[in-house]
């Protein structure tokens, strides 16, 4: 009976439901250790949602995330999601990776860390190269697709990944993982734990570094990571501070590559520091051409519950990143670097040349968040409000390489600019049972943003015969309601629907690639969420159907800037629509199949397309004016129509053993909708092997192997289209670049824990 009593604060802690905080003397379990495990976790709630939220998410556990990471990147670890489409530059799922949900990149999807934005202020994306071994310090993760709940940062337009660090160990512990692979992968991690001292104190460390060639010549990385936590604990009272962060050092292999470039060198080929560009694969010499970053995050938490269901959370944050891009250039113009042209000894006048370029960002981002969160038995409602500011300062270098008759020095920068952009925001949302299972959600955000760039920049403005130059000067007020209802039908069914509203600001890009007079306008989302839920002891279903209603979404449209940059411009309407499909059965108790669908439509109503126009696609002579064409119920570029993730596992005592297969199909690599401009569909599968060791001495010793693209698929998951132009007699001209994964490949392992 004592047993049965110890289980009822767990599952009120699993369920969301406020937990009474009594002594420990009250139950055989350590009272407050469960107090403050509850609290801990309610760091996070305000902007998560929670069972009775009629929104579609879905939530990852760290003992889930641990299965599959096994070093790759946390966008790998979220396939099994429904929409979810993961990417890689260098072809292995380490370094440079990349996040898209519905079709959305990761410019519209909102990232949090223990609340706190994890998006860039400018480009509003996700570096996950400069947080290398991040996921191993993940609690949990909840992926909302859609608008889902009012958030800090960034606008969710599309989606939301609300991840969680780690909770504090009750006991001491000591864990070493080590793991290896294909390519040259090496990952080495440490972490150790105080567990509780004296009741109220704990202190943790994690660190880790990351090693690996990749599979794309000259693509390797080498990342350094680490995760530092102190906390007191009280019955009523969390304090933490947190930091963590990572340098990374990662060979650029941004370009992707052709088919003729495929051919010619193979499907490794790099062409980032290619210095003779055009040689045969026996003559060619590179370069290696590198990002560098370090990023540090500090965080201070504390959460107070004020009475039996009132909590307190206070946030503050700082985030200081640091790095540069190091590329060897070959026949860039002189006037783009702020260089004149000049007349070499044989009277030949000289306007392009070979250099070193090296890009800087040093940017820092500081806030403080606030919420109050209540959760009665009808009645649950949060209020947040948040303040960051950004600060990025951009500048560059570059040394000739090809002799000029003029001194260059070093470190003399040919663009530098200076932004700072303020984002202030609050909201209110509350959830209130109407009757019995019937529950209404209401949420209302107001967002504030003041965006300021002043300085140069690097492009060259044809028009003015200079480098760009900006003095920007913008402020946004949004204001972002929610609705919907919940109705928990019967206790294994439920029904949920859903509108909510977001607004979205530019990019950096879409202000400094072009000039004042092509300043876009903000984007404005209605997404629309109907879903159905079943759920029983060995079987669970998630349905759910969306159309997320676009409205002046930025689009390239073929068009150059004045800078030479592909434009961006609104279109007044555009969509996408679907149904998502996510189950779980439990075969039998040691077999289980998890699945995930999506079938989706994505489309631009009225679309207008415009190309150089060429008397054909050999001789290559421009002709006037621009080729253009108006479309209808255009595709949305990188939106597959249908994507598919099939899980079988088998576990038996300390042995397991799982299979995963990945669907995703064919999506364009532009708004035109031509197969020549199409990325393949594909198919991809891993094998993921576990085994725990049955040892007295140690509390805990796992053996890993994970093979990835087992039926050694050839594949290409990401790509773009360079260049097109419309020829006035043959065939049109085009560019697409694409960027092949690696064949068969494995990572092995083991974990020992003290």
């Amino acid at each position: 009976m004592m047993k049965r009593k110890s289980l009822l604060p767990l599952v009120a802690i699993s369920l969301g439901a406020p937990l009474p905080c009594l002594s420990a003397t009250a139950i055989h379990m350590d009272q407050d250790s469960l107090c403050t495990h509850y609290l801990e976790g309610v760091q996070v709630t305000a902007t998560r949602a929670s069972a009775k939220t009629p929104m579609t998410f879905t939530n990852i556990s760290k003992a889930k995330l641990q299965k599959v990471s096994l070093g790759l990147d946390l966008p790998y670890l979220l396939i099994q999601s429904p929409s979810v489409v993961s990417t890689s530059d260098a072809g292995i799922g380490i370094g440079y990776t990349y996040l898209r949900v519905r079709g959305v990149d990761a410019t519209g999807i909102n990232v949090m860390t223990n609340g706190v934005p994890l998006n860039d202020s400018e480009s509003q994306g996700v570096f996950w190269a400069n947080m290398p071994g991040f996921s191993s310090s993940v609690e949990d993760a909840q992926l909302q697709r859609g608008v889902g709940t009012s958030s800090n940062g960034a606008a969710a337009f599309g989606a939301s990944l609300n991840l969680r660090t780690d909770n504090f160990l009750l006991e001491p512990r000591a864990t070493v993982t080590l793991l290896g692979g294909s390519f040259g992968t090496l990952r080495r991690e440490l972490h150790a734990s105080t567990g509780r001292i004296g009741g109220h104190w704990a202190v943790e460390a994690r660190l880790g570094k990351t090693t690996t060639d990749s599979y794309v010549d000259r693509s390797g990385t080498e990342g350094t990571s680490y995760f530092l936590q102190g906390g007191y604990f009280a019955d009523e009272t969390i304090v933490k501070l947190l930091a963590f962060g990572g340098k990374q050092r990662t060979g650029i292999a941004w370009n992707g590559i052709t088919s003729k470039e495929e051919t010619k060198y193979g499907r490794t080929y790099n062409s980032a520091g290619h210095m003779n560009p055009g040689s045969t694969k026996a003559e060619a010499r590179y370069r290696y051409n590198t990002d560098n970053y370090e990023q540090n995050h500090y965080q201070a938490q504390l959460t107070q519950r004020l009475a039996s269901a009132l909590y307190l959370n206070l946030t503050a944050h700082h985030t200081q990143g640091y790095g540069f891009t190091d590329e060897y250039r070959t026949g860039r113009k002189l006037v783009k670097f702020g260089l004149p042209n000049f007349t070499d000894t044989s009277g030949k006048k000289v306007k392009k040349i070979s250099l070193l370029r090296r890009k800087y960002l040093d940017n820092v981002f500081s806030g403080g968040i606030a919420t109050l969160d209540y959760k009665g038995e009808r009645l649950e409602y949060t209020i947040g409000l948040s303040g960051n500011h950004y600060h990025g300062y951009h500048y560059g270098e570059r040394t000739p390489i090809t002799p000029v008759p003029y001194q260059v020095e070093p470190n003399d920068r040919y663009y530098d600019g200076d932004a700072h952009k303020t984002d202030l925001s609050g909201f209110a949302k509350a959830t209130y049972e109407l009757t019995r299972g019937l529950n209404l959600f209401a949420d209302l955000q107001y967002r504030y943003i003041d965006y300021r760039i002043q300085g140069s920049y690097d492009g060259y403005n044809e028009v003015l015969q200079s480098l760009q130059q900006i003095d920007l000067k913008k402020t946004f007020s949004f204001l972002n309601p929610k609705a919907g209802i919940f109705w928990q039908i019967a206790p294994q069914h439920a029904l949920y629907g859903s509108v909510a509203v977001a607004h979205r600001e530019p990019s950096r890009k879409a202000y400094t690639d072009v000039t004042a007079k092509d300043y876009p306008r903000p984007e404005r989302l209605t997404d629309y969420e109907l879903g159905y839920t079943f759920r029983s002891e060995g079987f669970s279903v998630g349905l759910n159907l969306y159309y997320m209603d676009y409205h002046d979404q930025l689009v390239a449209n073929g068009k150059l800037t004045d800078v030479g940059e592909l434009l961006k411009e609104n279109v007044k309407r555009s969509y996408r629509t679907g149904v998502e499909l996510s189950a779980s059965w439990l075969i039998i108790p040691s077999l289980r199949w998890d699945a995930a669908l999506a079938l989706s439509r994505s489309r631009i109503k009225d679309y207008t397309y415009y190309a150089a126009m060429i008397d054909n696609a050999t001789d290559f002579n421009y002709l006037a004016p621009l080729y253009s064409q108006t479309l209808r119920e255009t595709p949305i570029a990188f939106s597959p129509a249908l994507t598919m993730t099939n899980t079988l596992s088998y576990t038996y005592r300390g042995f397991e053993a799982a299979f995963t297969h990945q669907f995703v199909g064919k999506q364009y690599l532009d708004n035109l909708g031509l197969e020549a401009h199409s990325l393949p569909s594909y198919q991809v599968s891993s094998l993921r092997l576990g085994y725990t060791l049955p040892v007295s001495f140690l509390r805990h010793w796992s053996l890993h192997l994970q093979v990835n693209n087992l039926l050694n698929a050839k594949y290409a998951s990401n790509g773009y289209v360079n260049d097109y132009a419309k020829a006035q007699t043959g065939p049109d001209y085009s560019e697409v670049k694409l960027y092949p994964q690696a064949g068969i490949h494995f990572l092995m392992g083991t974990t020992i824990s003290l």
